[in-house]
């Protein structure tokens, strides 16, 4: 069997490590993987920098997800995954210009303790007074249409809610709109608790009541005391010591150098009648099977003529882009940043900046000591005409808004960064929007109809780095496990 995967970001590159796995253990099968760009890993790309590790894409992975971690370990990385600094971690949003802490207790849009949530700065003595109402709401009916989280949140905990907490929050995550991304697909267990109990807040509180009977009935059965029953904490994200990189490395490392195709964009797709055909470079190849690892809108213009609803489908999954923008200080010329990871930034505020990390507080271990490492983001949904400008004036913009927020004492106009990086990352995060599983069962109607293909990456099931890695392992793990049927028929 040949192979063809299409795209070398993680998803691309997970989906070969598999496949190399099988062709070692014996199976027949070929792989070719093409990469348009010069580089594999897509988002994912790290440098060392007088020995910061500068994160140009994501820094990191939800620790929660095993894939990314189970696949370091495989390769040979598991003495350099790195928790995050938990202890220290502290997330403020920006409130008319000022810095205002999340409070305790928050559980991911939804307030779980009384007094924190009354205490806060965060929101109005209104959408306080709302909730504390919100413990009151009846269950809703399950089996609704979807619709976008900011019309969840807001019925639960009001406009405020929305724009002080869940359209900053996702748009961190998504680089999206709150008010475009779809509640079923990006908040399911806070969909399935309003239909159970109504209240989030409530449905919030149950769920950590069942999980402190179950760790007192674990203890009980073992014979221990409840507290040793109940593992320490794992941190929120997982990183590499050296940076993201460097499980592009190694997994590049672990793939037959003949099967990688870099500066190769793939022209055209034809499925024939025992495989397909995939065309590059003016050459035309035949493979019995072909993984997309390229983002659905790409995927999608390459498998029309193909088949025109498929195409239509994947071309309909919208897209954010975003900029990075990282910034090395001195950290005894700046002023005390304030504790914690870094910030927020509401649409409201009209800053062009989505977000800042410190991210020598957030790793520890990744950046000298003495020197202190900003990142910022911006882009989304809401600002893609930043893409078109320099780097010069991005960084101007980032040191500009720094100073308004944090203060001139902590960054003046005479503190100069002594290293600047900007990556633009240009349609490459999936918006999960309403109606987004309606259109993903859709999509795999229509690839059941074709024999051989397989869909991975951020748009269909999970955008994070484990999720594309799980879908990428899997497409290959499937595509070789017809090849040992195939073999065992044959044989019989």
């Amino acid at each position: 069997m040949r192979i063809a995967i299409i795209g070398g970001g993680i998803a691309g590159l997970a989906a070969a490590y598999e496949l190399e796995k099988a062709r070692t253990a014996g199976n027949p099968l070929e792989y070719t993987l093409f990469e348009a760009r010069a580089r594999l890993g897509g988002s994912l790309s790290s440098v060392v920098v007088d020995g910061a590790v500068i994160e140009q894409g994501p820094d990191s992975f939800l620790t929660e997800k095993p894939a990314a971690a189970e696949l370091c370990r495989e390769v040979g990385l598991g003495a350099e995954l790195l928790p995050s600094n938990d202890a220290a971690r502290k997330t403020y949003i920006l409130v008319r210009n000022r810095l205002v802490p999340l409070p305790d207790g928050l559980m991911f849009l939804v307030p779980t303790k009384l007094i924190p949530t009354a205490l806060t700065r965060l929101f109005s003595i209104k959408t306080k007074l709302r909730m504390g109402m919100e413990l009151l709401l009846p269950p809703r009916p399950s089996g609704l249409q979807d619709e976008a989280v900011a019309s969840l949140v807001e019925r639960h905990f009001g406009a405020e809610a929305v724009d002080r907490l869940a359209d900053p929050l996702l748009s961190g995550i998504y680089g999206g709109d709150a008010a475009q991304l779809s509640a079923r697909t990006v908040l399911p267990a806070l969909v399935k608790m309003e239909s159970e109990y109504g209240s989030l807040t409530r449905g919030m509180l149950a769920a950590h009541a069942k999980m402190r009977a179950k760790a007192k009935e674990t203890a009980k059965k073992n014979g221990t005391a409840p507290t040793a029953a109940r593992p320490a904490p794992r941190a929120i994200f997982t990183s590499l010591r050296g940076g993201m990189q460097q499980l592009i490395d190694a997994l590049s490392a672990r793939i037959a150098h003949a099967s990688i195709r870099l500066s190769a964009p793939v022209a055209a797709i034809e499925k024939t009648a025992d495989g397909w055909k995939v065309k590059s470079g003016g050459v035309v190849e035949s493979f019995d099977a072909v993984i997309f690892a390229s983002p659905a809108w790409a995927a999608g213009v390459l498998l029309a003529p193909v088949d025109a609803a498929l195409g239509e489908e994947l071309g309909g999954i919208p897209y954010s882009s975003s900029i990075t923008v990282n910034l090395v200080y001195d950290e005894s010329k700046l002023g005390r940043l304030p504790d914690g990871f870094g910030f927020l930034v509401p649409a409201s505020e009209g800053r062009a900046m989505l977000a800042a990390t410190f991210v020598h507080r957030k790793f520890l271990g990744r950046t000298p000591p003495g020197k202190a490492v900003i990142r910022a983001f911006l882009g989304g949904t809401k600002n893609e005409a930043l893409l078109t400008e320099s780097d010069e004036t991005l960084v101007a913009i980032v040191r500009r808004e720094l100073r308004e927020i944090l203060g001139e004492k902590i960054i003046g106009l005479a503190v100069e960064p002594e290293y600047t990086q900007v990556a633009r990352w240009r349609r490459a995060m999936a918006q999960y929007a309403v109606g987004h599983q309606d259109r993903i069962a859709r999509i795999a109607a229509r690839v059941d109809t074709l024999p051989g293909l397989r869909l991975v990456g951020n748009a269909y099931d999970g955008i994070g780095i484990p999720d594309c890695i799980r879908l990428g392992r899997k497409a290959a793990k499937e595509l070789a496990a017809t090849v040992v049927q195939e073999l065992t028929s044959s044989q019989s």
